[in-house]
This record gives structure tokens, sequence and C-alpha cells, in this order.
């Protein structure tokens, strides 16, 4: 992810988790990130199912963190409170999903491991307007948003029903959710790549904008 970043022109940074009082409230978060001009919420471990209001947990989540869940959930709800460009990934999106109050489902009857297949994106949809109308995706994934959060909506849907990518209109900055990594074909594919460009692109406009200065935003950064 951080040299798709740098490849896209911007320049990443690491953020250590810290949520000693089990959930950072959006305050504390500003204080620390607060310099920032865009964050992205990479892939990883399965959310805790509580974080999403189901008791007991399947045999399939793995590499559950507390204090990893509560910290990029605090950030996602903060950037999207705050109007910071946001682009969430894989479990990232999830944790986006599970801030707004949506739901997964923790083990898919036939998890997307090793999955390749063609991407259909909504016409003139932010997406379609950043990568294009289709795209070929390789995921690895075995659980997925069941229940969309509040104000999220699909901008691309596979053929078993999962939520490729989805968007949040009507919120103060820049916001896309994806199920696939992306960062695995970035080096390669000017498509993937331009996700993090659009990213980059929105996280320049903020900086400009907090600077005072009027810059016109492409077609895919609104």
């Amino acid at each position: 992810l951080s040299e798709s970043v740098l490849r896209a022109g911007g320049e990443p940074l690491t953020i250590q988790p810290w949520a000693p009082n089990g959930l950072p409230s959006s305050a504390e978060v500003a204080a620390r990130l607060g310099f920032a001009d865009a964050v992205l919420l990479p892939g990883g471990g399965d959310l805790a199912p509580a974080t999403y209001g189901q008791v007991g947990s399947s045999d399939q989540v793995y590499d559950v963190d507390a204090e990893q869940d509560a910290f990029d959930l605090a950030v996602a709800r903060w950037a999207l409170e705050d109007g910071v460009p946001l682009l969430a990934v894989c479990r990232g999106w999830q944790v986006v999903n599970v801030a707004l109050g949506g739901e997964l489902e923790q083990h898919m009857e036939k998890p997307h491991r090793h999955v390749v297949h063609t991407l259909s994106i909504a016409v003139d949809s932010l997406l379609a307007q950043v990568i294009g109308a289709s795209l070929e995706i390789s995921c690895f994934h075995h659980q997925r948003v069941s229940r969309l959060g509040d104000g999220l909506e699909p901008l691309a849907v596979a053929e078993d029903g999962t939520v490729e990518a989805a968007h949040r209109p009507g919120s103060p900055g820049w916001f896309l959710g994806v199920q696939w990594p992306p960062e695995d074909t970035a080096s390669t594919d000017p498509a993937p790549l331009a996700l993090f460009g659009a990213l980059v692109e929105a996280a320049d406009l903020r900086a400009a904008q907090r600077a005072g200065v009027c810059v016109s935003p492409s077609p895919g950064v609104k």
C-alpha cells in the first residue's frame, strides 16, 4: 500500500494504533491525525464480531486485535465526520461499514480466496470516473459486508452479491471503499493505481483548501 501511494505521488506515513481507553473519541483521533491530508485504511485481520453486534464467533475468524479495532473504527468515524479524504481497502472497507452501523458476514459460504473476476462498475459513478466501467480484480477475503452502514451505497457488486465497492453520497469529504486489494496490481495496471492517485489528488485539494488556495478538482475527486 505504501508503495502504491508513493507511485501515485503521495507521501505515506504509518500511524501506530492507540486505544488505551477502549474507544478513542474523534477529538483524540484529531489531536493525533489532524496534520494528515488524507487517510488510507488498509487490509488486515478480522474485526471482532462484537463490534458489529454479533454474539459468538466463527472458528474461521482470525487475527482479532481489540486495540486495532477500536482505533480503526475511531479513525473511520473521524475521517467521515471531518471530511478527510478516505480510501478504505479490504478490512478497511469493512471497518467503515461497521463504523456506520453496518454488519459483516463472519465467514462466507464460498470465500473469495484467490478469486479473479471482472468487476462491472455503476455507470457515471465516482468509481467509474476513477478507474473506468470495468476492471479485472483479484480477491482474497473470507468475510464480506452483509448489511450496509448508514448512508452507504454500492458502486459494484459481484455475481454472488458481495459488495465490491461503495461510496457515501453527501459525505463532507471524498470517500471510496473497495473490498479487493488494488495494491496487488497497482505496479503494473494503471486502473488500480488510479485509485491511489484519486486519494492523493483529494489530499492535495484538502491541503490547498486548508491553506486558502482555490483549486478545481478532477471529475473523480469531488
